[in-house]
């Protein structure tokens, strides 16, 4: 039974100390991954000299694990507690960017070994996510979901609005290995915090049926055989594919086209946490009272939107101004991933989760791996700014065909 998109739902319960364990933990680490993600690549365009398709080469291979081992990792999460695999996860991230920083200062770093860790550390994100994703449930009563992850989001929009200014304070006034080191220091301070959460797990279903491929074809059905997870499904590997190909390059190109040094590319990029911390605040009123498919079909207009305007920006102040508007539209989305986040682990029975979860993961990101290597090649030989209009325009015919599909109609159950 739903809730009719005009009507609000029941009051949502308390959130739980294991929830702010874990949204605590989840703070730390996401400034350090902000933090780490501009740097690497001004690690990699300053230090390394890397070009476009070098760049593409090694944000291909953070996610190209995904193609590998995304289906696993859904499985892996639900055969094991979540909690001892989000510990394990935090400090083999704290190991992997602690490399990248230390071999950086030794003058040792070069972009087949980035390449290599942060393939190692896309492994271990496919699995630590779909725990991740699918151990907040266990923390907080299934009335709350909403407010859980429309906290995690805005959270997450308030890192994105520090964290860019701090990476590139840091890469300027330090240097971009000591960025990088800093999300080594924060991975080992969010494995300490959730180690700290008491809140029980329920014990692990061990029957004689479990059957590895059986177990992935059933996540996998779940997903595409769901009258409205299969279209937001698709719409969303397509967004993924679509913004990769314009995420890979917009550093290079602000860099090395606009002439931005790192601190004013961060404070560029932190509009969009601005913006995105007050959509994400408001996406659980919205959803409640339209209905999560009318709110997010209308607010994904702006994904195709807002690079062009950064395809139109031309070196000097106009050309900033032009790229903080395009970072404040981009922010907007914020308010759809807290709902999409809410709805999909609403529908779907708990058993099921992290399957769902890493199922959806896997082509996500297993797209944008593809996607990011398209982009820095199509880069190097026309431009950046071909290669943001092809995201565009990506974005373009998948906001088309989510707005026609069923998932428009899409309400919260009644329990959420």
């Amino acid at each position: 039974m739903t809730a009719p998109p005009g009507q609000p739902g029941p009051a949502p319960a308390g959130l739980g100390a294991g929830y702010w364990r874990m949204f605590a933990a989840d703070s730390v680490s996401s400034i350090g991954t902000v933090v780490s993600t501009l740097a690497i690549q001004f690690l990699l365009i300053d230090t390394l000299q890397a070009d476009e398709q070098a760049i593409g080469l090694v944000r291909a291979a953070q996610w190209a694990p995904y193609l590998v081992f995304g289906l696993l990792a859904g499985v892996i999460a639900e055969r094991v507690r979540r909690k001892p695999l989000l510990v394990a996860a935090d400090l083999l991230g704290m190991t992997i960017f602690g490399a990248i920083g230390l071999l950086a200062l030794a003058g040792r770093l070069t972009v087949p070994i980035v390449a290599g860790l942060v393939f190692v550390f896309g492994a271990v994100t496919c699995v630590s996510v779909a725990a991740y994703q699918s151990y907040v449930p266990r923390l907080v009563p299934e009335r709350a979901l909403p407010d859980a992850f429309a906290r995690l989001e805005q959270m997450g929009q308030v890192v994105g609005s520090v964290g860019p200014v701090a990476a590139g304070s840091l890469v300027r006034f330090l240097s971009a290995p000591i960025a990088v080191l800093v999300d080594a220091l924060s991975y080992a301070v969010s494995a300490v915090v959730i180690a700290t959460i008491r809140t029980p797990e329920p014990p692990i279903v061990r029957g004689e049926s479990r059957h590895l491929v059986a177990e992935l074809r059933e996540g996998a059905r779940w997903v595409y055989r769901h009258e409205t997870l299969r279209p937001y499904a698709f719409w969303l590997h397509s967004w993924f594919v679509g913004r990769a190909m314009v995420m890979t390059v917009l550093v290079f190109y602000a860099n090395q086209e606009l002439h931005l040094d790192a601190l004013t590319v961060g404070l560029i990029l932190a509009a969009a946490g601005v913006s995105g911390v007050v959509a994400a605040g408001v996406a659980p009123r919205l959803g409640r009272r339209f209905g999560v498919g009318r709110v997010i079909t209308t607010v994904e207009w702006v994904s195709p939107l807002w690079p062009v305007l950064v395809v139109l920006a031309q070196p000097g102040p106009w050309g900033v101004a032009v790229l903080v508007v395009a970072m404040l539209l981009d922010g907007l989305t914020a308010m759809s991933a807290s709902l999409m986040m809410t709805y999909r682990t609403a529908v779907t029975p708990d058993r099921l989760r992290a399957r769902m979860n890493a199922t959806i993961r896997t082509f996500n990101w297993g797209g944008l791996a593809i996607a990011s290597f398209v982009s820095g090649w199509v880069a190097s030989m026309w431009g950046s700014r071909v290669a943001m209009l092809a995201g565009a325009a990506i974005l373009l015919v998948a906001t088309a065909y989510l707005r026609r599909s069923a998932f428009r109609a899409a309400v919260l159950p009644v329990a959420v």
